[in-house]
Formats: structure tokens, sequence, C-alpha cells
């Protein structure tokens, strides 16, 4: 069976996809053919997570049907067929992140996991007493916490950018808030709450001229936009497979060989290993050294599937049909009386974060879901974001490549229902 990925490779580039493009590129999520409370699904919940082509469903099921075993020290073919299989997933992620070297790629559960074994790794071994870690004001928890930790242990003190109120940063703030015990920029390429894109490149730039070094959360980014880290400037990248149309508890740090070189192991165990003896332990080098146990054989599989999937659609074009889409959605949002956008960055992609004042966000995604239309309610785990803005929750459509303007119109249509709920 041809995908529509396959059926619209070389369809060029700076656009979007047509009507009929779009319809092959939904027949290729069977999740989306079926009907929700007696309504037909519309998923607009794709920050959180997005939903699997039937390529990504296949790479997993084929894994464990006919290629599963334990990988990198098996001699015998299955063996082989699985440590191809899950090897496929890191030099996937290598070519869509432009990095020529795999082994500067490590295969992690997520984004999370990804900053946690920074924070840990490089965190610890360049942290002492007074030292700063650099963050902004609308991190997702997994770039706060790990770092508050590190710096509770180390002595360091964790330093945060301000928002306005708008969602952006400034980059005069950024430069003035660097100094000479800043170790470490962490910043997200795009907001999960508030789908504000930051000026990483520009970032990258003014920490490079510093000597700082820079971690680049890209879980929002890498599905709805090329990117390539050579040209950001960071020297860590870190993605999870989930909201890149590939399966959940696989991701993938990208950092520097040399710093991947000096920094200490995340975990101990088997695989990570050169010798093991009672005395003294010497570590695989990267990296192996940073991926101990048994890893996630069938989600690199499908990592590799996913990521095969988006280029051949083409991320310029993914890029531009979310464009699209995210215009329309404003201005249909506009109709809605009593709603209120949160988060009107100049730059934003993926996702609209919005609030009735006198109705609460889980009430009009309850109401939504008899409709058909899931949603996100919540503090989409940026409580900082919350507090900033007054308000306990918001409610948040984000988009994928599957998406349609009749999805945003029954979105409307839902929001207008909530408006006669609570009138």
């Amino acid at each position: 069976m041809v995908s529509s990925a396959e059926a619209l490779q070389g369809a060029g580039a700076a656009r979007g996809f047509s009507e009929v493009e779009l319809a092959r590129v939904r027949d290729d999520f069977p999740i989306l053919d079926q009907r929700v409370h007696d309504r037909p699904l519309v998923y607009l919940d794709s920050a959180a997570s997005t939903q699997k082509p039937r390529s990504v469903i296949d790479a997993v099921s084929h894994l464990y049907a006919f290629d599963y075993a334990n990988v990198h020290r098996g001699v015998y073919e299955l063996s082989e067929r699985a440590t191809r299989a899950y090897e496929s997933g890191r030099t996937a992620i290598a070519r869509l992140l432009g990095v020529p070297d795999p082994r500067e790629v490590v295969l992690v559960r997520g984004t999370t996991d990804a900053i946690n074994l920074v924070a840990s790794s490089f965190g610890r071994g360049r942290l002492g007493a007074g030292d700063e870690v650099l963050i902004t004001a609308m991190e997702h928890h997994s770039n706060i916490v790990p770092w508050q930790l590190v710096c509770r242990e180390r002595g360091a003190k964790l330093r945060v950018v301000p928002m306005n109120e708008r969602g952006e940063i400034s980059l005069d703030d950024v430069e003035a808030m660097m100094g000479e015990r800043t170790r470490i920029v962490s910043v997200v390429h795009i907001s999960n709450a508030l789908g504000t894109v930051n000026p990483v490149r520009e970032i990258c730039e003014r920490a490079r001229a510093r000597g700082i070094p820079v971690l680049v959360d890209g879980a929002q980014a890498v599905a709805r936009t090329p990117v390539d880290v050579a040209a950001l400037g960071c020297d860590f990248y870190a993605l999870s497979g989930h909201k890149l149309y590939g399966p959940s508890g696989i991701g993938a740090l990208w950092g520097r060989l040399d710093l991947l070189e000096e920094m200490p192991p995340y975990q101990g165990g088997g695989e990570m290993i050169a010798t093991v003896r009672f005395e003294e332990t010497t570590y695989a080098e990267p990296p192996a050294k940073f991926e101990a146990g048994t890893p996630n054989i069938a989600g690199a599989a499908g990592l590799a599937a996913a990521v095969d999937y988006v280029e051949a659609l083409g991320l310029e074009r993914i890029a531009a049909h979310e464009d699209e889409l995210l215009r329309y959605a404003e201005a249909r949002l506009a109709e809605v009386p009593g709603l209120r956008r949160i988060g009107t960055a100049a730059e934003r992609a993926g996702a609209l974060s919005f609030v009735f004042d006198e109705i609460h966000a889980h009430d009009v995604g309850t109401i939504l879901d008899r409709e058909g239309v899931a949603i996100r309610t919540g503090h989409h785990c940026a409580q900082p974001v919350m507090e900033f803005f007054g308000v306990p929750a918001t409610a948040r459509a984000s988009f994928g490549v599957y998406n349609t303007s009749a999805d945003v119109d029954a979105l409307v249509d839902g929001l207008m229902r909530v408006r006669e709920i609570f009138a």
C-alpha cells in the first residue's frame, strides 16, 4: 500500500496541502476513522501527543511479529535484524536534525528524559556554588524541575528570563541575564502552552559569544518545522517521538560529541560499559554510555518510520499547512463571544490557548468532548505560565498534519455550544 507521504514526494515545499492531498493524509491515520459520542472524532491535541500513521503502527507490529530479539550483543539473525531496526531510529533522527555523525544521537525515553540526562550528567560536572542556569518563564515543567534538582544539589541558582503579556521573551533580557557564572542556557523552541516560537538561533549566537552552551527543548518543533542543529548553533537538542507521529516512550538527545565524551554516565547497567570488575568499571563511548539496559527497540523502529513519514510529506509543507490552520483558527475564534486568547506572540506555531473568564477550562473541554472534539485543558505542565497570566488553566487546541479547516469549524461550533449552556 502506498502512503500519502510516498505519493506526495516531490510535490513542492512552498505550500500546504490541497483538499485531495489532505484527504489522503487523513487516510493514513486509522484512529481518525471513528465516532466519539456519536460524533465524528475531531482530534485537536497534537501538542500533547500526535496520532500515528499506519506506517509507524506497521513498523512496530512488524518488529514484534518477525524481528524481535535483544540488540547489539546477539550473533544470530534475529538479533542482527532487531539491532538494525533499533539503530535505524538513531540514523533517522541524525538525518532529521542535519547531524552527520549518528554517535551524537542518544536514544532516550523522550524530551523529559533527555533534559534530565543533561541536567544530571552535564550539570553535575559543570555547576558549583553560585553558578547559574538560565531558563525562560514559559518552560515546560520538564525544563524547570531537573534544573531545580541539580541546582539545589550543587548550590547553583536557577535564573528565569521574564516574558511579556503576549508570551514573548526579549533577546536583550536574555543577553542581560547571561553572566560570568552562567553555565548553561536551556530554552524551549516552541512553547507547548502558548505556541510561542522563540528566537533560538539568536539566543544561541549570543550565548556562543560568551562561551555558554545551550540546550533546546524541541519537543513541539520537530514535527512542524525543519530543524538543523548546526544552523541553530545549539549544543544539545531534545525531542520526543510521540509528538513526532511516532511511538511513546522513545525520543532522542542530540549533543555535541565532545560534550558527550566529557559527560559521565547518566545511569549504570548493561550496554553502557566497556569492562566491569568489582574494583573498577570503564564505560563505553557515546552514545552507548548513556543507553543503559535493554532499550525500547520497537519504539526506535517506529521512530524511524515516523521520521520517514514526515520527511516524505515535507516538513516545509507541514509547516505551511499548520500555519494556514493557525491563521484560520485565530480568525474563527475571534467570532466566539467572551473568549480570551492566552499567548499572542508575533511568532507562533502549533497551538492556541484560550479561556472563558467565567467558565472553567475543564468544563469547556468536557462539553467539547460530547461534541466529538478533543482538546487539552489544564495547566499543560506549565504552571508558572498559568500563574503569570492569572488563570488556573487554559483550553488549548493544537494541530497536526491531519487537521482541516472543518476541524476548526467543529471546534468553534462546540465553543458556541459552551456559550449556550452557560448563558
